[in-house]
């Protein structure tokens, strides 16, 4: 995968292989030994010339002179040192950013001169380094000249790679891109960006949750694309959507009292249980408690439940009642259904 991935990338950018300058150095070969190596680099050359391999220059940049680019998936105020630890150490075990990030030129923006398309880390990295005892570390990237679709989409292969892009991440900025890149063509993009239409309609339903669901759950990261296109397809329904909403209201306004409270957020598996359950609770609190005794004094006829299936009706045994005192106050049942807002069955 990571071999297609590198593939894609270079096809992307048009550096099917770079030509990195070599410093100099001492040759103490035999002369033959160095006309052989000069006919090497005299061949490379014309490469270059002829427009067959194309030299791929690193520029060192002031992070504060790049913003990230807003159609990237991974969401920059989320980084923490913390979660880029591991970067950073790299870094600085290594003396400084190895692998280049991608940047675009950018006009009309006095603060920035790039943008960056792929390498958030990297540059969050460098950033917090230099504000952190290292002043002189430079952000290193490649500049390519891209648009917005090209630029999606290497972003995009980056980001697949990557465990801290979460689902809903992911999701919700492909749900952008639909209409900003491919004009709400789902086959297209889907082409574009090779991946299957079936996973891709997943993720674009699960990338519509509302935001007010979403804050039912302690991190927007926990949202995983299998258990959340279920609560998806529950949305689709409008009083199921209606109970979700009001649920998830509810749990988000304990989550952050949680939070106060310095207790548990409540995980993921149990929010989920809940908003799913919430349409099923919400007709059950809407039951008529509704019963009628005989002339007898026992139990006659009673609702058991009402919802959108239908009416359940218990016709209680030795009740006493005849035929038509049981059809008059199954007329009555059914005109108080009507009146207390219940399931109609006409």
């Amino acid at each position: 995968m990571a071999g297609k991935q590198s593939k894609y990338l270079a096809d992307l950018l048009g550096d099917e292989e770079a030509v990195p300058s070599p410093p100099p150095v001492v040759d103490e070969r035999p002369a033959r030994a160095r006309g052989m190596t000069l006919l090497g680099r005299e061949a490379a050359l014309a490469r270059v010339a002829s427009g067959e391999v194309r030299q791929v220059t690193q520029h060192l940049l002031d992070p504060k002179r790049v913003r990230v680019w807003a159609g990237n998936a991974r969401s920059y105020a989320h980084l923490t040192e913390e979660g880029v630890r591991d970067l950073i150490d790299s870094i600085i075990a290594e003396g400084g950013q190895k692998v280049p990030a991608v940047v675009r030129r950018i006009t009309g923006d006095p603060d920035h001169d790039f943008e960056v398309i792929a390498g958030t880390r990297r540059h969050f990295a460098i950033s917090w380094l230099r504000a952190n005892s290292w002043p002189d570390m430079m952000f290193v990237a490649q500049v390519a000249d891209l648009d917005d679709e090209a630029a999606f989409r290497l972003a995009d292969i980056e980001n697949r790679a990557r465990k801290d892009v979460s689902d809903l991440e992911r999701a919700r900025n492909y749900l952008a891109a639909l209409d900003a890149h491919y004009g709400g063509h789902q086959t297209r993009m889907a082409e574009r960006l090779r991946l299957s239409k079936g996973w891709l309609s997943k993720m674009l339903k699960v990338g519509a949750i509302p935001d007010d669901v979403i804050a039912a759950f302690a991190s927007p990261a926990d949202v995983a694309l299998k258990p959340a296109y279920a609560l998806a397809q529950a949305l689709d329904d409008a009083a199921a959507a209606k109970a979700i909403r009001k649920r998830a209201k509810a749990i988000a306004t304990e989550q952050a009292d949680r939070r106060r409270q310095q207790r548990s957020p409540l995980p993921f598996a149990e929010v989920l249980a809940q908003l799913l359950a919430a349409p099923d609770t919400a007709e059950k609190a809407k039951a008529p408690n509704w019963a009628v005794q005989s002339s007898l004094g026992r139990p006659m006829v009673s609702v058991q439940s009402a919802n959108r299936q239908g009416v359940t009706v218990r016709l209680h045994a030795g009740s006493g009642a005849s035929n038509e005192e049981l059809l008059d106050a199954l007329r009555d049942m059914l005109g108080h259904l009507e009146a207390s807002g219940g399931v109609r069955l006409r």
